[in-house]
C-alpha cells in the first residue's frame, strides 16, 4: 500500500455527517458514518456481517441500523441486537468492525489501522481552524489521482505561476528562492517575495494598492496533510518570513485522504485572521478558492492518466520539488516501518 494505516485521516466535514448514514471509502476500507442522538459520530465498516450488503443502504432505528437485505439489526457498537429470524438467538460474534473516530477542527477523523494504537494526540495540528481570532471554512473534491500527487502539488507552489494565472499566480513565485527544512516527520518549504505587486486576490484582501511583501510557507504533516501559511503585508510594515502578521494572513488547509491507489478525497479550506465576522466574504472566498482548486483537479487527473499511459517513464525531481520529494520519503519510511 502507498499509505500509512495507523494514522488519522479526514473522513468528512463535520457538516456532512448527520443522522442519515453516508458511505465513504477510506484507505480502501468501506466506511459508514452517522451521528447518534447525542450527536457523537459512529464510524462502522460498511458491510453487513450477514451477506455484506452496504449498511449505508439500510434503515436507521434510533441509534441502530437495520440491514436493508434481511433485516439484521446492528447497534452503534457494531454488534447485532436482532437476527433476521427474530426468534433466533443473537450470536455474540455477529458484529461489524468499528473504527476509532474523533471530531476536531471541523473535520471527522477516522483511524483505519489497529484500533488500540489510535492516539488522538496524533491528529495533525490544524490550530488555525479552531483558534480564537480566526475563521475557517472550505470544501471537498473527489480527485481521480494518487493522493501523493496532490501533496506534490501543494508542496511545490511554483505551479501557481502557470496553473492559476488569473487568480493567485505570478512570475515572482518562480523567481523567488525557496528554503526546504525537514524537522522529524515534517517538512517546510519557505518562500519570501519582497517588494512585489500583489496578485488580484491578495490586493483585494488587503484593500490597498502598492508593493507588498508576500510569503508562502508549505508545511507537510504526516500522513497526508499540508498547511500553507500565506499572505501579504505592506512593505512599510517590515515583516519577515519569521514574523508576518501586519497585513492579511491565512492558512490554506489541505487534508488528502486516500480512497484507493488512484483516487483521493481532497478536503480543503482557508483559515484567516482578517474579516472574520464577514459571512458574505467567507462564502465568496470559499467559492473563489474552489475555482482555484478546480484548476488543480484538472491538471492532477490529467497527470494520473498520463502516468498510466506512460509506464516506462518515472516522475523526476528538480530543485523546485525538494519539499514533495522529502514528503514522499517520509511517507515511504513510515509505511515501511509499519509493514515491518
Amino acid at each position: 500500500m502507498t499509505w500509512i494505516a495507523n494514522r488519522w485521516y479526514v473522513a468528512a466535514w463535520d457538516s456532512e455527517v448527520d443522522r442519515t448514514p453516508i458511505a465513504r471509502t477510506i484507505c480502501g476500507d468501506p466506511v459508514m458514518l452517522y451521528r447518534k442522538l447525542d450527536r457523537s459520530v459512529v464510524a462502522m465498516r460498511d458491510a453487513c456481517p450477514h451477506r455484506l450488503l452496504p449498511l449505508s443502504m439500510g434503515f436507521k432505528e434510533g441509534d441502530s441500523v437495520r440491514c436493508r437485505y434481511h433485516g439484521l439489526l446492528l447497534g452503534p457498537d457494531g454488534c447485532a441486537t436482532e437476527m433476521p429470524v427474530r426468534s433466533e438467538k443473537v450470536p455474540k460474534a455477529v458484529c461489524a468492525t468499528l473504527y476509532p473516530v474523533v471530531e476536531k477542527h471541523r473535520f471527522i477523523w477516522v483511524w483505519i489501522g489497529e484500533a488500540d494504537k489510535a492516539d488522538p494526540a496524533l491528529i495533525p495540528d490544524f490550530w488555525p481552524c479552531s483558534a480564537p481570532g480566526w475563521t475557517f471554512d472550505g470544501g471537498y473534491n473527489h480527485i481521480a489521482c494518487d493522493y501523493r500527487l496532490v501533496i506534490d502539488n501543494l508542496m511545490d507552489l511554483s505551479h501557481e505561476t502557470w496553473v492559476h494565472q488569473g487568480s493567485i499566480g505570478q512570475h515572482e513565485i518562480t523567481e523567488a528562492p525557496i528554503e526546504t527544512v525537514v524537522e522529524g516527520e515534517q517538512v517546510y518549504v519557505r518562500r519570501w517575495m519582497p517588494g512585489i505587486e500583489p496578485p488580484p486576490f491578495w490586493r483585494d484582501a488587503l484593500r490597498s494598492d502598492g508593493p507588498v511583501d508576500r510569503w508562502q510557507v508549505c508545511h507537510f504533516l504526516p500522513p497526508s496533510s499540508v498547511l500553507i501559511d500565506v499572505g501579504v503585508s505592506p512593505v512599510a510594515a517590515g515583516d519577515t518570513i519569521e514574523r508576518h502578521d501586519s497585513g492579511v494572513r491565512g492558512f490554506v488547509v489541505d487534508a488528502m485522504t486516500p480512497e484507493t491507489e488512484t483516487t483521493t478525497h481532497y478536503f480543503w479550506g482557508m483559515a484567516r485572521n482578517f474579516d472574520i465576522d464577514d459571512a458574505g466574504f467567507t462564502a465568496r472566498f470559499k467559492a473563489q478558492q474552489g475555482q482555484v482548486f478546480d484548476e488543480d483537479v484538472e491538471v492532477l487527473e490529467a497527470q494520473q492518466r498520463s502516468i498510466a499511459a506512460n509506464p516506462d517513464m518515472k516522475l523526476r525531481g528538480y530543485s523546485i520539488d525538494q519539499g514533495s520529494v522529502r514528503a514522499r520519503a517520509i511517507i515511504k519510511r513510515l509505511a515501511e516501518a509499519e509493514a515491518a
